[in-house]
Order: structure tokens, then C-alpha cells, then sequence
């Protein structure tokens, strides 16, 4: 394969860029070899990416024992779980777009000839797999690794038990001893929150889809292993390099209904609906809900995984990780298992490769043949409150219908004030709107309302809808991604206190049961708002983003 770096290096004209090679401490047998980037999103900004600037001097180990020269850079990465309930959580999806584009820019200015990408939190996953996609050179993500579970009173406990602790205290069911407790308990490391909440759901896709080494996911942060993994994962572009092996040769359209189907097979966070639209547009592979929904009704739901279900990452790491439930799924036919990964091996041998003990009576992950759902978990809805779409994950949820009246808020905050009053009740809609990707801008995540919700007793007798998003720490009867948003007068603009709407996931529907002649009405006497951002950054991506149904990617061209 070409070696872009030669460009950066090579000839006469290039002596002052040598020059400040060697001023790091590069020699000329360095600058001879293929440049690798090894991009982290270290920071002290949240446990998920505290150690990554730790782990990347293994990866630039194995970079440099594959023959290649390593060159370290960072980028940034927003904590989901503190910016969550205020203002701040509108720069969180923006940060998956910076994340990438800086990527990008880094690699392209300099001329690396490949990648290794390392990201801990929610949305830098998705943007370092964009970054590599969009760039297609030889790459290889790793994942951070999880949070090992905070243990109180002789429970596991993520920061999701935290927010829903708030509700509990708020409801009067709990003492503020009792939620210092649980904030104390929760979160004892390093390492991203312990559930299959969005950053484990795309670590996971991440061996699926191809773009990891197998059980590069499950290991948690701080455990010995993580650092083989990224030893290894320098070692693996060298590799890549010498088979010309890059992204897009990586990411078909089979690889992408791999990650759909894993998504499903562990009860995954609906972010992660969001973050493969957008990388399937990075390749231009055309992916839509109905390849959603066709994929998720043939894919049965094995992972007992919190918060639907029981059990945190390192559960299942401790019985097989990853392959175990790709193991199970190919034994039944239910993967695309000739898929070529970063291995440079098929899916199929990647799995049959990997050592996975054997344990009896494990609870984790279940059989096919007995699985905890027949069908997957992140269910597409349509209809006349969402006609482009909106999603709900049902793992954990045991309602399948919902008709309630509304109570409408136009900005979570006030939505969040009116749960901690006591203001909901049973058999209401909430309604958040205003929150998409351009209304927010940015479509706030809603765990610090729905935790709230579920906290209180309510998770079985409320229903919300919502143009902004949901973590993957969310459980209950939540629709999320609803498109059109409300900002550009969908028809969650147009909705009323006390309109009737019902939700029916076994005919995938949301509807607003009010009359056409009347929703006509209401929309001629409908205005826009003004952005709530003029300049900066969420201006920029409130000009440029699209739809949630097609990922809420930004498009220059659109």
C-alpha cells in the first residue's frame, strides 16, 4: 500500500520536517518506517478516560514492535455522566462530530498510514470509529474498558443506581444517608459506567462489526489484560499495514447487521442505533430503520445485562466476553460470520480462535433456544406522533402497550422539576420537546428525568416521549429520537396537555391520537423558536445536523 507519510519525510525539501522530528527524539531508522497516529480521548475529565494516556504507551509498544513508528496524540471527550441534567448534556452528541473531525485532521496534516484509536466514554467510541472510517487507512479500535461495580450493603451498583437513588430521596423513600451511601459506593475506578449502557453497547459492536480485536471489550479498565489488549492492537495495525487491509474493506453491509444484531443480543443502549447510522454513512453504506427492524426480529435477546436486566460488564467478561455471545449466535446461523475483521481473519475464525472457558449454570448470557426475549431489544416505532421514526429499548420492560394523556415541557429542566415536585402521575405521557438535533441543540440524553421517574415507583405507569435521546443507563416504557423534532414542526411541536397518545410496540406505533383537521390547525398557528445558541460550536452543528432517523450526522453538502 501507498505510505503517506513518505510525503511528510522523504527528499531534500523535507530536511526542516525531519528536523522537527528529530527535536522528539526520532532518528532517521525511525522516520524509515510507517507512521502510526495512536489517538486517545484521555482526560480528568471522567473516570472512563482517566487511564487512557496509560494504556496508549502500550499500544505505541506494540506499534513499534510491528515494525512502524507511533505517534501519539489526544483529543477530547465530553463525561456523559456529568454533564447529565443541566445545560452541559447539549455539548455531548456535538462532541461525536469534534471527535471525529479531529481525528481526521490530525491524521490527514501529518500523513500517518494508520491508526490506532483508544476512547473510554459514551460518544467517543462512535466518533473514533467515524474518524476511522472517514479516513479508511489500516486502523484498530480499542475500548478503555469498564468501571469494575461499586458494592454496598452486598449489591452491585452503577451511577445509574445514583440518579435513580436521587428519585427515591425525592419520592421520600430513601434518606439522604441512604443516597450519600449509594454515591459514595458506586463508582470505586477507572473505567466507563458498568452496565450495557452505550459504552459498553459499542464496545461490544466494535468486536461484531470487525473494527476490535476479539475480547478486546469485556476486560474492565484496570485489570492486567487491558494492557495486553492495546499491546496487541499496535501490533495489529503493523499487521494491517503489510495486508492492506483498511476500513471500508472492513465495514459491508454485513458487518453492519453483525453490530445490529449484537445490539440486540445484549439489550444494548438506542445510542447505538444513532452512532451506526452515522458510521454507515461515513462508508456510504446505506443503512435505514428498516434494516433495524428486519434484523432485530430474527435476533433473540441473550444478555441479562443491566440496567434491563441483572448483570454489569464484568460479568459477562468473566464467562467468555464478547465472542461467548457471538459463539452462540453463529452456532444458530444468525450471524454474516465470513466478515473479514481487523485480524485480517474472518469473524467465524476470530471466534473459533478465542478461548472461551467453560462455565455451568452461568446467568448471564442464555441460550438461544431459551433466550430472555425471542426478539431484540432496540425496537423502531412510527406513526403520527413520529412519522421518520423513534426508538424505545424494551429489555427490562414489561409493558408492550401504553395510551396516556400528556403533560407537555419544553426543555428537560422543567420536565426534571416537575418529577421531583411530585407532579407526575400515574397514566401520564411526558413530554420533552425542543431537545433534538437542532432544537437542543444537540439531543439531550434524559436519565436525570427518567431515573427520577423510575426511582419514584413510576417505571411501569408512565410513558415518556422525546425528541432528544436516552443514556443507556434508561429503563422503562421511554420513546426517544422522535423525527421530526419539534424545532423544525414535527408533530411533537403540536402536542397539548391532555391530547391522548398511544404507544404500541407489538405493531411498532406511536401516535397522537388528535384529528388531522385539527393537527393542520394547530401547525398554521406554530412558530419556530429562535436557536438557543447563535455562535460557537452548537451553532455550527444546529446549522448542519440532520434528522435523528438518519443518525444526526452533520452535512455540509445538505
Amino acid at each position: 500500500m501507498e505510505i503517506s507519510s513518505r510525503n511528510v519525510v522523504e527528499g531534500t525539501a523535507r530536511a526542516p520536517n525531519r528536523a522537527m522530528y528529530k527535536a522528539m527524539g526520532l532518528t532517521d531508522e525511525d522516520l524509515g518506517k510507517p507512521f502510526i497516529g495512536v489517538c486517545h480521548t484521555g482526560n480528568e475529565v471522567t473516570p472512563c478516560n482517566i487511564h487512557l494516556g496509560r494504556l496508549a504507551q502500550k499500544a505505541k509498544e506494540g506499534v513499534r514492535d510491528a515494525g512502524a513508528t507511533p505517534r501519539e496524540f489526544s483529543t477530547i471527550a465530553v463525561s456523559d455522566g456529568i454533564a447529565m441534567g443541566h445545560e452541559g448534556m447539549k455539548s455531548s452528541l456535538v462532541s461525536r462530530e469534534i471527535i471525529a473531525d479531529s481525528i481526521e485532521l490530525m491524521i490527514r496534516a501529518h500523513q500517518y498510514d494508520g491508526l490506532v484509536g483508544i476512547a473510554g466514554c459514551d460518544k467517543s467510541l462512535p466518533g473514533t470509529m467515524m474518524a476511522m472510517a472517514r479516513l479508511n487507512l489500516p486502523s484498530v479500535f480499542v475500548y478503555g474498558g469498564t468501571i469494575m461495580p461499586g458494592i454496598f450493603e452486598g449489591k452491585q451498583l452503577t451511577v445509574v443506581d445514583v440518579y435513580e437513588a436521587v428519585g427515591a430521596y425525592d419520592a421520600g423513600q430513601l434518606s439522604l444517608e441512604g443516597l450519600k451511601n449509594i454515591e459514595n459506593h458506586a463508582c470505586p475506578s477507572a473505567g466507563s459506567c458498568g452496565g450495557m449502557f452505550t459504552a459498553n453497547t459499542m464496545a461490544s459492536i466494535s468486536e461484531a462489526i470487525g473494527l476490535a480485536l476479539p475480547g478486546s471489550a469485556s476486560p474492565p479498565a484496570e485489570d492486567d489484560r487491558r494492557e495486553k489488549v492495546c499491546y496487541d492492537t499496535g501490533k495489529a495495525v503493523g499487521k494491517l499495514i503489510e495486508l492492506n487491509i483498511k476500513p471500508k474493506d472492513i465495514l459491508s453491509f454485513e458487518a453492519f447487521e453483525n453490530a445490529i444484531i449484537m445490539l440486540n443480543a445484549v439489550g444494548g443502549s438506542t445510542n447505538a442505533i444513532l452512532h451506526l447510522l452515522a458510521i454507515s454513512n461515513e462508508v456510504g453504506i446505506k443503512l435505514t430503520y428498516d434494516d433495524f427492524e428486519r434484523i432485530r426480529k430474527k435476533t433473540p435477546h441473550l444478555a441479562d445485562m443491566k440496567p434491563g436486566g441483572g448483570h454489569v460488564m464484568v460479568d459477562l467478561d468473566k464467562i467468555g466476553g464478547v465472542p461467548l455471545v457471538l459463539k452462540k449466535l453463529m452456532e444458530k446461523n444468525l450471524l454474516n460470520s465470513e466478515t473479514i475483521t481487523v485480524t485480517g481473519k474472518t469473524l467465524k475464525q476470530n471466534i473459533e480462535s478465542f478461548s472461551i472457558p467453560t462455565i455451568e449454570d452461568q446467568k448471564v448470557v442464555k441460550s438461544v433456544d431459551s433466550p430472555i426475549h425471542p426478539i431484540g431489544t432496540a425496537v423502531i416505532l412510527k406513526g403520527t406522533l413520529a412519522p421518520e421514526g423513534a426508538v424505545v429499548k424494551i429489555a427490562g420492560v414489561k409493558l408492550s402497550k401504553f395510551t396516556g394523556h400528556a403533560k407537555v415541557f419544553d426543555r428537560e429542566e422543567n420536565a426534571f422539576d416537575a418529577v421531583s415536585k411530585g407532579e407526575i402521575e400515574e397514566g401520564d405521557v411526558v413530554v420533552i420537546r425542543y431537545e433534538g438535533p437542532k432544537g437542543g441543540p444537540g439531543m439531550r440524553e434524559m436519565l436525570a428525568v427518567t431515573a427520577a421517574i423510575v426511582g419514584q415507583g413510576l417505571g411501569e405507569k408512565v410513558a415518556m416521549v422525546t425528541d432528544g435521546r436516552f443514556s443507556g443507563g434508561t429503563r422503562g416504557f421511554m420513546i426517544g429520537h422522535v423525527a421530526p423534532e419539534a424545532f423544525v414542526g414535527g408533530t411533537i411541536a403540536l402536542i397539548k396537555n391532555g391530547d391522548e397518545i398511544s404507544i404500541n410496540i407489538e405493531n411498532n406505533s406511536v401516535d397522537l391520537n388528535v384529528s388531522a383537521e385539527e393537527l393542520e390547525k394547530r401547525k398554521k398557528e406554530w412558530t419556530a423558536p429562535k436557536p438557543n445558541y447563535s455562535s460557537g460550536a452548537l451553532a455550527k452543528y444546529a446549522s448542519l445536523v440532520g434528522s435523528a432517523a438518519q443518525g444526526a450526522i452533520t452535512n455540509p453538502l445538505s
